[in-house]
């Protein structure tokens, strides 16, 4: 039936509250510029949403979505761009990592990644392509399915799109080289994760940590909690 399925990330394969994660992050990434570049926290973090916004919104095809955020956040702050680079890469590498214990693995992630792999088609890491690969890789690794030799993880580094926009969708589409109405996409939530069904991708709606802000026009192909996506994928065949 499927060639390739497509995981959201946060809240569908790691049990994460991001609104509460995302509050621990900004604290610790505001703690860091104090030490390494001398820049107000509030005012960090301020520009570090602000600057993701505008990378949300942006639907140019010939920049990376790094590219609009650095290019927004350096002119914005009025900073130089190296040392800025150089302290996101060394909070990925070095602060990042220390958030683990603000989440927790879902026990039953890895098999419904080993039956996805079992199907012997195309596994994609559809999360949202606001964060850089290395905080991607350590989420996969704290829901442990970081070992996984999977057709795609999208970024902020190799995408040019974010979600909800349908966009973002038809682009891992064109770089993994299948047909949208042959896909399925799993996620949790009904605006960001449903809106693939805009280019045909059948949708997977997991209920375990839902997010439903009621404004989503879309509706799913299947829904239901993790075991039974895990049972849904057991269960497909190609056809």
């Amino acid at each position: 039936m499927f060639e390739a399925i497509l995981f959201d990330l946060d809240g569908t394969l790691l049990d994460i509250d991001m609104d509460f994660f995302l509050t621990k992050y900004f604290e610790e990434i505001g703690r860091m510029a104090v030490d390494k570049v001398q820049c107000e926290p509030r005012r960090l973090v301020e520009q570090i949403l602000l600057s993701t916004d505008v990378m949300i919104r942006d639907l140019n095809p010939d920049t990376r979505n790094e590219e609009v955020f650095m290019g927004d956040f350096i002119s914005s702050l009025g900073t130089d761009e190296q040392p800025m680079r150089k302290f996101f890469d060394e909070f990925y590498l070095t602060r990042f990592p220390l958030l683990q214990g603000y989440c927790k693995p879902f026990d039953i992630v890895p098999d419904i990644m080993e039956a996805a792999f079992n199907q012997d088609i195309k596994v994609v890491i559809a999360t949202n392509s606001v964060f850089p690969l290395r905080a991607i890789q350590c989420r996969l690794e704290w829901a442990g399915v970081g070992n996984y030799p999977y057709e795609l993880l999208t970024c902020y580094e190799n995408m040019h799109y974010c979600k909800p926009h349908w966009q973002y969708y038809q682009e891992i589409i064109q770089q993994i080289g299948v047909d949208p109405h042959r896909c399925l996409m799993v996620g949790n939530d009904t605006r960001e994760d449903l809106a693939a069904e805009m280019i045909g991708i059948k949708t997977f709606l997991v209920e375990d940590r839902l997010i439903d802000r009621g404004n989503s026009p879309y509706s799913a192909y299947r829904q239901g909690n993790l075991n039974d996506l895990f049972k849904f994928i057991k269960q497909m065949t190609k056809a």
